[in-house]
Formats: structure tokens, C-alpha cells, sequence
């Protein structure tokens, strides 16, 4: 059986045109952004059609994405080799995410945005722990109230302190309670 083709990572504007986009500049000086997109056009390659700031959902400087882009890509792929779907690769320019995969890898985002980046390791374990419904869940709670790259209280604090400084045992891989921690710190 051919794999599924799709773009990015996961998208197939056929299926559906929510999606997200991952804007990585040519320069390594400059920051990395996610929108959340509702169309795609068909004739071009770099996606601006439907790049609005209101849909902007984060802002990530080169560094801290950089600490985060491999265990993402891996994560995202054995995903989709488990749907038989071609893998993507993050690179320069504009790359498309699957919806539910978008939300994921924002919510990591949102969690280091603001974070030392020597805590961004136990953000990415605290995140690996989390079921992906957990991560929809809470990307949807975030998003509902403070899901612009602007608007980082509530939710979006929370999130920060439950996955950069709820601590993992690195013997057990134990996490202590993502729920307590959230409501103990909102």
C-alpha cells in the first residue's frame, strides 16, 4: 500500500483547510511564528493568503525553537508512519501542520515562550507525557481565552509553570499530577 502524500507535516488541504502554518524566516536571527490558518491556496508555495495577525498564536525566538524542533519532528512523524502518511521535516520557509498536530506543538510553544530555556528539556518530558487528548484539551482551554501570541496570562501562565516546572523523574519517568499542577498555579 503507497503512503498517504500530504504537506508539511500531516496536511492534506483535500481533507480539510484548517491547519496550521509555521513560519521559519530564511534568517537564523529572527523568530519563528505559528498561525492558525482556515485556507489554503493552491497556487502558492509560500502561504500568504490567510496569514492574519489575528490568527497569529505564537511568537518563538530561533533558540528556544531549536531546542524543541527535533523532538517534535520525531514525535509528529512516528505519528504519522503510524498512519502511513509521508513524514515532513522542519525547514526554512512556510510548513504546514496538521490541525490536531498543530495544537500540539503549539501548546509546547506557549509552555517555553516565556521560559528559561534551560527548563525547556523538562517542558518537552512533561509534554511527551501527556496523552495527545491532554494536549488538545489543554490547547483548547488556552485557546479559548488567551490563544493569540499576545495574550499570555491564565491559561496560558499555567501551562507555562505545569510543563517547565512540574518536575519528572528521570529514573521512573513519573509526572506528577498536569491538573493539580495547573489549578495550583491559575
Amino acid at each position: 500500500m503507497a503512503k498517504k502524500k500530504a504537506l508539511g507535516f500531516g496536511y492534506n488541504p483535500e481533507e480539510s483547510k484548517h491547519h496550521f502554518l509555521l513560519v521559519t524566516p530564511k534568517s537564523s536571527k529572527e523568530d519563528v511564528a505559528v498561525y492558525e490558518r482556515f485556507e489554503w491556496d493552491e497556487e502558492s508555495e509560500e502561504q500568504h493568503t490567510g496569514i492574519l495577525e489575528t490568527n497569529l498564536k505564537v511568537v518563538l525566538d530561533r533558540h528556544k525553537w531549536n531546542l524543541i524542533k527535533d523532538p517534535l519532528t520525531a514525535s509528529f512523524n512516528n505519528r504519522l508512519k503510524e498512519k502511513d502518511i509521508t513524514v515532513g521535516r522542519f525547514k526554512t520557509g512556510h510548513i504546514p501542520v496538521e490541525r490536531l498536530l498543530g495544537k500540539e506543538m503549539v501548546l509546547l510553544m506557549w509552555a517555553i515562550e516565556d521560559s528559561d530555556p534551560q527548563l525547556i528539556s523538562t517542558a518537552i518530558k512533561n509534554w511527551s507525557g501527556l496523552s495527545r487528548e491532554e494536549r488538545w484539551w489543554l490547547f483548547t482551554m488556552a485557546n479559548a481565552i488567551t490563544g493569540h501570541a499576545d495574550d499570555k496570562r491564565g491559561w496560558r501562565k499555567a501551562i507555562r509553570f505545569a510543563l517547565t516546572e512540574n518536575p519528572v523523574d528521570d529514573l521512573e519517568n513519573n509526572q506528577g499530577s498536569i491538573l493539580e499542577m495547573l489549578y495550583k498555579n491559575v
